[in-house]
């Protein structure tokens, strides 16, 4: 029986012999253009001049990244929030809204602190013109258009432009701040609301100033 004994060669002898492990080519030719990719400018033959005296620094090369587009979301317009009927309140729900009125009647006696007898109205006046009004009974007392004069209810929606209110005929009714006085009563304390001194939103009241004596011209 012969026996047989394996060799390895080194790269001396492997080169000498003309003897290339498996793969070895296209590790040299990923090599090569590894290099040629990172040595741009280079000649060939510069770049072996080059390899044979020193180490070579490659270059750093990353893909520019694809900017995706975002798409902001846009809000619905004030036409498409009417067509949509989003702050429409049906007649079968208008009758709901007389426990509103009381939880705002506490709402505002937290705010106050309690109302008692001695509270000044200074006071409550202040705190009630940067308040959540939705649920006060409000009364138009002024107004350059008399139609509106004497109109009462709890008030249901308020935009910086118009008050919502509903009134114990179960209507809803529609009044500018422009031009109107306003009385909110709560506990036997009375405050006035200028309409034309008041065309905030709601929740930009709390940042307001106002004046202490408003003033209209009717």
């Amino acid at each position: 029986m012969k026996s047989v004994i394996y060799h390895a060669l080194s790269q001396k002898e492997a080169k000498d012999s003309d003897v290339q492990p498996p793969g070895a080519q296209r590790a040299e030719a990923f090599v090569r253009a590894f290099l040629k990719r990172s040595t741009p400018g280079m000649s060939p033959q510069a770049r072996e001049d080059h390899l044979q005296r020193k180490a070579v620094v490659l270059e750093y090369f990353t893909r520019p990244k694809r900017k995706e587009k975002r798409k902001k979301a846009k809000g619905l317009s004030a036409r498409q929030r009417r067509e949509l009927r989003l702050f429409y309140i049906k007649p079968e729900q208008q009758s709901l809204f007389l426990p509103l009125h009381e939880l705002w009647k506490q709402y505002i006696r937290d705010l106050c602190s309690g109302l008692k007898p001695d509270t000044q109205p200074q006071m409550i006046q202040a705190k009630l013109l940067k308040a959540d009004l939705h649920g006060a009974i409000i009364s138009v007392t002024k107004s350059k258009c008399p139609s509106y004069v004497g109109i009462t209810g709890i008030l249901l929606q308020e935009t910086k432009h118009i008050f919502k209110i509903i009134t114990k005929e179960d209507r809803l009714k529609v009044i500018p701040k422009l031009n109107c006085v306003f009385t909110v009563e709560i506990d036997g304390f009375i405050s006035y609301i200028y309409g034309s001194k008041f065309q905030l939103r709601s929740s930009e009241r709390s940042a307001k100033k106002f004046k202490a004596k408003g003033t209209i011209d009717l």
